[in-house]
């Protein structure tokens, strides 16, 4: 098969380092593969696939440019899938379709939602006036598939689930790595959680600091890392302590795998979510995990983990001081059941497997 997978942009997000996993594995699997992307970010996932970037601007005349020459693009390339993810490009490639309609056999159009949270309202009237050129919507979560459902975005019998996946041999425990780590960040004996994510409203850490600062009545040598792009200075709140000295902003980082490793705990305190990529990347690496009850994130964890209310930092806090209380042993336990549950329901091979039987059903259905 042919696939052509259109992102709005490859900059470092949970999003696009799933498109680009996903990618890799159908190239690997003899599939010829190329990505679109709509804009250009500032740092990107990296790939050693051939990439297009439209750089489109958000006028009607640059959208019509940009559809030009991802037309010309698309004539060239003879895909049999559009793969599209996230609102702008699911619509850029809604809108790519029609143009495509005078073909004798158009490319198979299939959406990916993200989120539970994809914009308002002239977003989701978008998403229903532009039905028909999708054939397939997937969702990473069944929260965000049900919740577009409700808003009459999506259809009941369009949409269907295909979970994130973790690559599980990349995100494997290693005590030398993080014995070096821990000594190069300078950690000592503290009790460490991390946190991965963009400095974004959807992440809420006001909430996590909040947290974190009645952990440290207790706790006063925790230390928290947080890991994302973005300036801290952004987030308001007149309760928001930026100047403590345990929690260490990390900014945009490409070694999220040692940082698991140094950590000893993995904490997400996101107000809405699709299925968090990062989470289930702790998991695999056999980290107990606290977590808001955000969009999939229940699916996710199950059992192995500790799923809390969101935007309630004294339960967040409570759940956190629980972890901290175990023994190595309880914790060992905990840790090992969520690397098991990745292993067993979420690997990224098995997902590769589930994307590529949907491609097959897909484009033989539309040629029968």
């Amino acid at each position: 098969m042919r696939i052509l997978y259109i992102l709005t942009s490859l900059g470092i997000g949970g999003a696009e380092k799933q498109v680009v996993a996903v990618a890799g594995r159908m190239a690997a699997r003899g599939h010829s593969v190329a990505l679109l992307v709509l804009k250009h970010a500032p740092e990107e996932c990296p790939t050693k696939l051939p990439v297009l970037r439209l750089n489109i601007s958000k006028t009607p005349l640059g959208i019509l440019r940009g559809l030009r020459f991802a037309g010309k693009f698309v004539a060239l390339f003879h895909p049999d899938i559009l793969h599209s993810h996230t609102f702008p490009a699911n619509i850029f490639t809604r809108l790519l379709r029609l143009s495509l309609s005078r073909q004798a056999s158009p490319p198979v159009v299939i959406n990916t939602i993200h989120n539970i949270y994809e914009g308002g309202r002239h977003r989701m009237l978008l998403y229903r006036l532009t039905a028909m050129q999708a054939d397939a919507v997937t969702a990473v979560s069944t929260a965000a598939a049900e919740r577009f459902i409700k808003l009459h975005a999506v259809s009941r019998n369009k949409i269907s689930v295909l979970t994130n996946g973790i690559d599980i041999d990349t995100f494997t425990p290693d005590k030398k790595t993080r014995r070096s780590t821990r000594s190069l960040m300078q950690t000592g004996n503290a009790f460490v959680w991390l946190a991965v994510g963009r400095i974004v409203p959807a992440k809420d850490y006001p909430n996590l600091l909040q947290a974190f600062t009645q952990i440290q009545r207790t706790h006063p040598e925790a230390i928290l890392w947080i890991a994302g792009e973005g300036d801290p200075a952004a987030l308001t709140g007149s309760e928001i302590n930026l100047n403590n000295p345990s929690v260490q902003w990390l900014g945009l980082r490409h070694d999220i795998v040692q940082l698991l490793d140094a950590a000893d705990a993995y904490v997400l305190s996101s107000a809405w979510e699709g299925m968090p990529l990062a989470l289930g990347e702790a998991m695999a690496m056999e980290k107990p995990v606290v977590a808001t009850d955000a969009g999939g994130v229940r699916e996710l964890v199950g059992e192995a983990g500790i799923v809390v209310p969101r935007s309630d930092s004294e339960a967040l806090a409570n759940a956190m001081l629980k972890v901290m209380a175990m023994n190595e042993w309880q914790r060992k336990v905990m840790s090992r059941s969520a690397r098991a549950r990745i292993s067993q329901q979420f690997s990224m091979q098995a997902k590769a497997a589930e994307w590529e039987s949907l491609y097959v059903q897909l484009t033989r259905k539309g040629t029968s």
